[in-house]
């Protein structure tokens, strides 16, 4: 008899954990349940791009909310040089265009180094080695042109300074665009193009937007049938049925990977690396996709009508001389096109 009560006493036991088990939840569900607060975001992505962004993060962290200011990269670095200068500045998480922009703040101790778990699906050629920033999908600047009003899709960078292209072809400003500001480092040390390339499209009458948007607006209404543009802007517009299409230059192209890094005086910096995993996780870089941009990480397809990494024949320069050389380049460009 009390080996049969030991025995009903031991069932119940078993049964009572396994309903614990079953009905409590798992560890990942409660670490993801406290994470909870806020903290800010500086980007230069579009408005409806970022939003969908920290929809799906928040789909994953309900209990963080994400101040955003989002601007042209150059606007959001000055914005960010002004309260680091006053000694204290507001943003947790930087995504901005290129490399180059995080580099100059890395010389300057503004980033801190996080090397996320997740950077190990990421090409090496995309991830600082000291942790500063890591790149979050491919945007290659290429050549757009209004399939209404062009008949013969040209597959070179001259067409720019051809003249089907007088008057007749719109570019983004590298004083706004940290976009245009790297392509204007690459393709003037390519013994292809050089400052004289830069000096023919002047010649040739191109003109000068703001950011890269303003050029996809303007070759998809017809105002001009030539454009630079980034890949993803065209891809989409396309998709959404304006008579555009994109070409990458036989040359090959610049492009940028929109790195993501944390602020060193962040007073949030847990949070930022659930944001900063979540981005390069392969969740985040579906969403990136979803979204029409060419995923960094490993293994996934780009979006219909981009090409992949393996496909792309990029454009390089370095990148401390591109460093070096940024505000002077500026400079330059202002000269030229008396911007």
């Amino acid at each position: 008899m009390k080996k049969t009560r030991n025995w009903t006493s031991a069932f119940a036991v078993v049964i009572l954990i396994i309903s614990f088990i079953i009905t409590s939840p798992s560890l990942a569900q409660v670490e993801k349940d406290q994470v909870a607060g806020s903290f800010t975001l500086y980007t230069s992505q579009p408005d409806a791009d970022v939003e969908a962004l920290v929809e799906g993060y928040n789909k994953k962290y309900p209990k963080v909310r994400v101040n955003i200011f989002r601007s042209g990269t150059e606007e959001v670095i000055s914005k960010l040089m002004i309260e680091n200068k006053a000694g204290k500045i507001q943003a947790d998480v930087l995504l901005v265009a290129d490399n180059v922009t995080f580099e100059r703040l890395a010389k300057e101790g503004i980033l801190y180094s996080y090397k996320s778990p997740e950077s190990s699906a990421i090409p090496a050629q995309f991830v600082d080695p000291e942790g500063m920033y890591t790149g979050t999908k491919i945007i290659s600047t290429i050549v757009v042109v209004n399939t209404k009003h062009v008949s013969k899709i040209p597959d070179s960078w001259k067409i720019l300074i051809s003249n089907d292209a007088e008057n007749n072809a719109m570019m983004p400003s590298p004083l706004y665009s940290g976009a245009a500001a790297y392509n204007l480092g690459v393709l003037t040390r390519q013994s292809k193009f050089t400052w004289d390339f830069y000096k023919a499209l002047n010649n040739n009458g191109i003109r000068v937007g703001k950011g890269n948007g303003s050029v996809i607006k303007a070759v998809a209404s017809g105002e001009k049938d030539y454009g630079m543009v980034i890949d993803y802007m065209v891809a989409r517009a396309k998709k959404q049925g304006s008579p555009v299409d994109l070409i990458y230059p036989k040359e090959g192209v610049p492009a940028i990977t929109e790195p993501i890094g944390i602020i060193k005086s962040s007073d949030n910096k847990t949070l930022a690396k659930t944001f900063v995993d979540f981005v390069l996780s392969e969740e985040g870089q579906k969403l990136a996709v979803e979204m029409g941009y060419t995923p960094i990480r490993s293994g996934l397809q780009a979006p219909t009508g981009l090409k992949t990494i393996d496909e792309i024949k990029f454009l390089e320069a370095d990148t401390q001389e591109l460093l070096k050389s940024r505000e002077s380049d500026k400079k330059k460009f202002s000269y030229i096109f008396n911007q």
